[in-house]
């Protein structure tokens, strides 16, 4: 899974990519989800 954690300083994005192993996908999903419940990378946009 691949979610939002910054730019560079260019402005392009930059994604956290989270792997696990096999059948983790709940695992991977509920990581993903607490990344994003402590940041705000995945409500922000690159200016334009």
């Amino acid at each position: 899974m691949s979610i939002p954690c910054g730019f560079t300083r260019d402005g392009m994005p930059i994604g956290l990519q989270i792997a696990g192993p096999r059948f983790g996908e709940s695992q991977v999903l509920a990581l993903a989800h607490a990344f994003q419940q402590v940041t705000d990378w995945h409500t922000r946009r690159p200016p334009v």
